[in-house]
């Protein structure tokens, strides 16, 4: 059985992200004047990540926090191997996606008000104090390695199910859809509403964000 798990807008969020994170760390590490496109690029990651909380409550079935296996006896069952079919993401699987999105939250927050101590600055340090933003770009430097981290175990994850447990998680991310083998009595299988009307209200929402972003970077004292 064929089953739509990721709606569209999901699945574009999950791209552009990844996208607009390489680029950022990119021209973060090449410095000079590629440090305007590492604000454009922060800017970019704010606004998908302003939509991604709130396509998680609105959004495809498997897409909403809501229906994320998160109670501590769905973790308990998942990590001693008695679980039920998992869909969307799995228990370790939600929390990844939860830490991964305040870490970046916090990463692009941050770096509204960052300096480089040269000639480089988010656009929000003149509501702050010198001292403030250099203990912010402290943080905003040590929260890259957090990044990182969750990072490299996002993809050791994706490895592991592909090679040891035979489940592609990519392929999903891309086409939308799992096939099923489980027989139907052995859970309540949903799929996820991704019609035109769903699609267009997911642009609204991210041009909203973009513009909620861009009134953020120039607000003035």
């Amino acid at each position: 059985m064929r089953l739509l798990i990721w709606d569209l807008p999901t699945r574009l969020f999950h791209w552009l992200l990844v996208l607009c994170v390489v680029g950022a760390f990119v021209t973060v590490k090449i410095g000079g004047n590629a440090l305007q496109y590492h604000f454009w690029f922060g800017y970019a990651v704010l606004t998908l990540l302003l939509f991604r909380l709130i396509w998680g409550l609105v959004g495809g079935h498997y897409s909403r926090f809501l229906h994320f296996p998160l109670r501590p006896t769905q973790l308990r069952a998942y990590l001693s191997g008695h679980t039920s079919l998992h869909l969307g993401h799995n228990p370790l699987g939600s929390l990844s996606v939860l830490a991964l999105l305040a870490a970046l939250l916090f990463q692009s927050v941050s770096g509204l008000f960052a300096n480089d101590d040269i000639a480089s600055e988010g656009p929000l340090t003149i509501w702050i104090s010198k001292s403030l933003s250099d203990t912010i770009t402290h943080l905003h430097h040590e929260n890259e390695a957090i990044l990182l981290g969750l990072i490299s175990l996002h993809l050791a994850a994706i490895l592991f199910y592909a090679w040891f447990k035979r489940e592609n998680l990519v392929g999903p991310m891309l086409h939308g859809h799992k096939t099923v083998a489980t027989p139907l009595s052995a859970t309540p299988l949903k799929t996820s509403v991704d019609g035109r009307g769903q699609r267009i209200i997911a642009l609204i929402l991210l041009l909203t964000c973009a513009g909620i972003v861009y009134w953020i970077t120039q607000l003035k004292p």
